[in-house]
């Protein structure tokens, strides 16, 4: 008897560290990106951005790894100027997510609700857009 009990609350554990590594891994913030895709799925960002100039939203290049609200020469809302953080791959996720609830108050109201489009979007920021 006391031998089923340790089977199953082995079986228990090895259930749990699969869950837990199967929800890491489904993180949209550790999600592979498809650059070529996120390549296309950038034409729609087009419509504000660019990857070397300030449009209607600021450029896009160097975008991983800057400050947010710190292109020179575009006009930021006062909530994205101020908002202290750097773009890092996880924090474009949360952005591309909902940027209203990231930093209330922002210009930008574009929301991509998909992950997997997410992720291909920032792979290919952080690839071509250096």
């Amino acid at each position: 008897m006391v031998q089923q009990s340790n089977t199953h609350s082995y079986a228990t554990m090895a259930a749990g560290a699969l869950l837990g590594v199967t929800a890491l891994l489904c993180n949209p913030a550790n999600a592979a990106g498809n650059i070529s895709r996120g390549e296309e799925l950038y034409q729609g960002c087009q419509d504000c951005h660019s990857i070397e100039k300030n449009d209607v939203g600021p450029m896009h290049k160097g975008i991983v790894g800057r400050a947010a609200g710190t292109v020179p020469g575009y006009n930021y809302s006062p909530a994205l100027r101020n908002a202290k953080i750097i773009w890092t791959e996880e924090n474009l996720d949360k952005w591309l997510t909902n940027p209203q609830e990231l930093i209330p108050g922002t210009k930008m109201f574009y929301e991509v609700k998909n992950a997997q489009d997410r992720a291909d979007i920032i792979a290919f920021l952080k690839e071509r857009a250096r």
